[in-house]
């Protein structure tokens, strides 16, 4: 049975690790795979008097079919700025726009992007493998301590540890998972 010393560490490597698991889910849901997805300008600034702002602050963002995303800005002096932010992030498209809103026309992937798409997946992946292992390092240290100086018993300790690894196991199959799933709609044409 784990003491609570041992449950309060395994509980905290859980929380590292599901938190790494949906680093990686957010992250992946930025890539361009040919679909128009508003995601895509997640992490895209623009100068907003001076200070960068994210662009879904200063504009609606949307998706009216598969190959168009429209941007509106709140404010029509925002355009030009709203058109350099998306040129200088290097999205890999146009955008035009009308005096009212922004297009953007989303091309098609190229079986070269694929590649590199999948291949920064993987290693977005495997960065996040390294992280689960080491919230696991960090709490079979922290067992450790606690067997050492608080007096946790070698068998919860053996126990507390078993748990980690289970969790461990579990998340970083749930990181192959969810490349895999990427790396397929990636591949879809």
């Amino acid at each position: 049975m784990l003491t609570e010393k041992a449950k309060e560490i395994v509980s905290a490597a859980e929380a590292k690790m599901r938190d790494a698991l949906n680093f990686l889910e957010e992250d992946l849901k930025n890539y361009r795979v040919g679909k128009a997805n508003p995601s895509i300008f997640n992490g895209l600034m623009v100068d907003y008097y001076g200070s960068p702002t994210p662009v879904h602050q200063v504009a609606s963002i949307s998706a009216p079919d598969a190959k168009t995303l429209t941007l509106q800005p709140w404010e029509k002096n925002m355009i030009p700025k709203i058109e350099k932010a998306i040129m200088d992030a290097n999205l890999g498209f146009t955008p035009q726009n009308n005096g009212e809103i922004i297009r953007c026309t989303v091309p098609a992937l190229t079986e070269e992007r694929r590649r590199d798409l999948i291949k920064k997946a993987k290693a977005t992946g495997e960065q996040t493998k390294v992280t689960v292992r080491n919230a696991r390092r960090d709490a079979f240290d922290l067992l450790k301590k606690a067997q050492k100086n608080d007096g946790l018993s070698e068998d919860v300790e053996k126990e507390a540890e078993d748990e980690v690894q289970k969790l461990t196991d579990k998340k970083v199959k749930s990181v192959d998972d969810v490349v895999a799933a990427k790396e397929k709609e990636i591949l879809t044409v």
